[in-house]
């Protein structure tokens, strides 16, 4: 996988190579999702102007979900490319747009009522509330209560997280190491697209196997390769907007001392560690003896090859590096 190099006050900054061990494939049907998904977001009016259509559209989504899910039958990709696409929604929305920690929280009981009381086909007024409930009807649909139960656990999680980031803009904190890579297992909303694997592979984790501790150990750690490998990804993106003081490197810059470029070559260590550890883990997850754990592990892998991929040629990120290269030509 290749690197992107940008240059900030005369100093040239360099994403570390990001080598990964595990299968990189597509799905048959990205082509036909990519087309639907971005229809699916103006459809329901979370796309409302032609300008944000058409930045969308040039990010081509429905290549995140078929990297990721390329395993997935259409109408699953649908779903949870569907679903990756409302996460980036909500984040321009509400994160990226420094709307503030107040009106992310008057959000939460509408977004709340859904995952908690509602069924599909109620009526909703708003946007994110109302396409939030058709997800979950799909995943009622093509999953069981469990894995329904599960994925409005860490979307319920995620949501929470983006107070307390959305909090420290405001209060403009960089937050403690610890603290920061504590919450960015909630920040990312990995967790929510995890619980997705297993109805996008139609071979469902039993409550037991979820719990597990090698698969929570396994998934914390492709968990940590992900959101790591985006902070280094979206740092030209995010280093200079409202969200600054939310990458890892502005935490490690502010609290080890390091350099930005000494942040990201730590960062680059930390994340092969990890899937170091997953590689690790596999053996014991395979004695296990259960096609859905191992199709679980399959799905966490494509998640490290495929967002990578998928971020490394996508305009939501290569826009920004762009801009740095030609400012400081």
């Amino acid at each position: 996988m290749g690197t992107t190099t940008t240059r900030r006050s005369g100093l040239p900054l360099r994403v570390p190579p990001l080598p990964c061990p595990f299968p990189s494939e597509v799905s048959p049907h990205v082509e036909r999702v990519n087309a639907e998904t971005l229809d699916w977001l103006v459809d329901t009016g979370i796309l409302e102007d032609a300008e944000t259509v058409e930045r969308y559209r040039r990010a081509k989504y429905g290549w995140l979900g078929a990297r990721t899910y390329p395993y997935a039958e259409h109408h699953t990709l649908r779903l949870v490319t569907d679903w990756c696409v409302w996460l980036f929604a909500f984040d321009d929305a509400f994160c990226e747009s420094g709307r503030g920690a107040g009106e992310i929280t008057r959000a939460l009981p509408r977004l709340f009522t859904v995952l908690d009381d509602l069924e599909a086909g109620q009526e909703v007024d708003d946007v994110f509330a109302r396409t939030l409930l058709e997800i979950k009807g799909r995943i009622a649909r093509y999953g069981d209560d469990d894995q329904l139960d599960r994925w409005c656990s860490v979307t319920k999680d995620y949501l929470f997280a983006q107070v307390w980031e959305a909090a420290n803009c405001e209060a403009d904190v960089v937050p403690q190491v610890e603290d920061y890579i504590f919450m960015r297992r909630r920040t990312g909303a990995m967790l929510t697209v995890f619980a997705l694997i297993d109805i996008a592979s139609g071979r469902a984790l039993t409550p037991e196997e979820w719990r597990h501790p090698d698969v929570k150990a396994i998934t914390e750690s492709a968990n940590d390769v992900v959101v790591w490998d985006n902070d280094l990804i979206s740092y030209a993106k995010e280093s200079e907007g409202v969200n600054s003081r939310n990458n890892l490197v502005s935490v490690l810059a502010r609290h080890r001392g390091y350099s930005r470029q000494q942040a990201m070559e730590a960062i680059g260590a930390m994340r092969n560690r990890a899937i170091a550890d997953m590689v690790a883990l596999r053996p014991s997850l395979e004695r296990l003896g259960s096609e859905a754990v191992l199709a679980y592990v399959r799905g966490l892998e494509f998640w490290i090859s495929g967002s990578v991929d998928y971020s490394l040629t996508s305009s939501r990120y290569t826009t920004a590096w762009q801009r740095e290269e030609q400012s400081a030509g």
